[in-house]
């Protein structure tokens, strides 16, 4: 029982609030030394240096810089602006638009936290101005900011790729429908509740001389840049022309030539979104290498074989293994990060699930998609706090509690789907 008293441990000192990667490794380190002593961790060397030699794991950095860098740009900014002309004029344009853009700036920057805090200051001041419901606004923004975590590129794919030994452009394939299907999921609820209650969505008055057709070609320009991107860094992986981590590289110098062609390229930028990238970088990797200690424990322990004992003996065999399997995840995501989730419980699950004849493509599809979850359910929910922190006093955080409870729904409903339908989202079950 060692290996669960050891995950217990590490929830209670997480939610006292102790650092993630120190309290994986020391409690690691406690256990291991109480089960066998200093000699357990011989290997550990040789693990952390497999773990810096992974070439999957180099498109982490490089794609945060990518989103960082665009972060910078203006892209959001130029975005939402474009964009509220072209649907503002629409009951619920403005949410729209907000979404849309979360679903362009989630394909061209992966980055949860920028897209959130960019739309943040610019869309939701413009929102409440317009008499959007303080809840709508701020539910539609926090949504679309995790967009991110689905919709490639994402880190959480490269990592469950790396986790699970699977192909990483085989992931970035199989979310894209899912993706599709939870952005119009979102655009649907939107335009149903602008319908069911006008007041809470209302239209933006017109306030440009421009015709229609020059807003449109406007919008266009705005799009043309970072979908260009897209095209380059994703296309390329899915032609097979690049690896993930080649196209993570070309996605980075495409970045910086936006930040040219938006003239916001200097070196003060380039040296700020390269710290802010080592921070984001050396924060991953620290939570990895306390994971990979936990992991060793807790298998040489025998919890890895207690667990995947009893979860064999759940009624429903692959079914009531799934069930339990996502409701552990999502209500692990209510405290903690999705980071120490796929490090952490993922590779305890893993073995299982190949041993029951599931998916392992379909499977962690199933897995990014609660995972995304985790960064609106509260109280730890980190898109909430994001927007919180650059939101007028006017919206308490309940009004950003209470916004978030319909997307959460949805994207739960999408989780159902794709666990009851795989074939309608490209994928099989076994």
């Amino acid at each position: 029982m060692i290996g669960m008293i050891m995950f217990g441990a590490c929830l209670f000192m997480l939610l006292w609030g102790f650092p993630v990667a120190f309290t994986f490794g020391g409690v690691a380190l406690i256990f291991g030394l109480i089960a066998e002593g200093p000699q357990l961790f011989a290997f550990m060397p040789f693990r952390i240096m497999s773990i810096m030699q992974n070439t999957v794991l180099m498109a982490i950095p490089l794609f945060i810089y990518m989103g960082i860098v665009l972060q910078r740009t203006r892209l959001a900014e130029q975005l939402l602006e474009s964009m509220g002309r072209l649907f503002g004029g629409l009951p619920g344009g403005l949410a729209i638009s907000t979404i849309v853009v979360g679903a362009l700036l989630a394909a061209s920057t992966g980055v949860v936290g920028a897209s959130v805090v960019a739309m943040g200051l610019i869309s939701l001041p413009v929102m409440l101005a317009n008499g959007y419901d303080k809840k709508l606004a701020c539910g539609t923004i926090c949504a679309s900011g995790t967009l991110g975590q689905i919709v490639p590129p994402s880190i959480i794919l490269i990592i469950l790729g790396d986790v699970l030994g699977l192909p990483v452009g085989d992931l970035f394939k199989a979310a894209v429908i899912p993706g599709v299907v939870l952005v119009g999921l979102y655009i649907g609820y939107i335009l149903f509740v602008s319908w069911r209650s006008p007041g809470t969505a209302p239209a933006m008055p017109r306030d440009s001389d421009d015709s229609r057709a020059q807003e449109i070609g406007k919008a266009l320009m705005a799009i043309i840049p970072p979908l260009a991107l897209i095209v380059v860094v994703l296309g390329s992986i899915f032609t097979g022309i690049a690896t993930p981590t080649e196209s993570s590289a070309l996605g980075a110098v495409g970045a910086l030539v936006l930040a040219v062609a938006y003239r916001q390229f200097s070196w003060r930028m380039m040296w700020e979104s390269s710290r802010d990238t080592v921070k984001v970088t050396a924060m991953v990797f620290a939570i990895l290498v306390g994971a990979t200690a936990f992991s060793m424990v807790f298998s040489y322990t025998g919890g890895d074989y207690l667990l995947e004992e009893w979860m064999l003996q759940l009624p429903g065999e692959k079914w009531g293994f799934l069930i339990l399997t996502m409701l552990i995840i999502l209500v692990l995501g209510f405290f903690i990060d999705f980071v120490e989730i796929s490090f952490i419980i993922v590779p305890i699950l893993a073995p299982i699930a190949e041993l029951m004849g599931i998916n392992m493509l379909w499977f962690a599809i199933l897995i990014a998609m609660n995972l995304q979850t985790s960064f609106l359910t509260p109280p730890f929910g980190f898109s909430l706090f994001y927007l919180k922190g650059v939101s007028p006093p006017e919206v308490k955080t309940t009004d950003i509690y209470r916004g978030v409870a319909p997307f959460i729904l949805l994207q739960i409903m999408v989780l159902i789907a794709i666990l009851i339908f795989p074939a309608f989202f490209g994928m099989s079950s076994s």
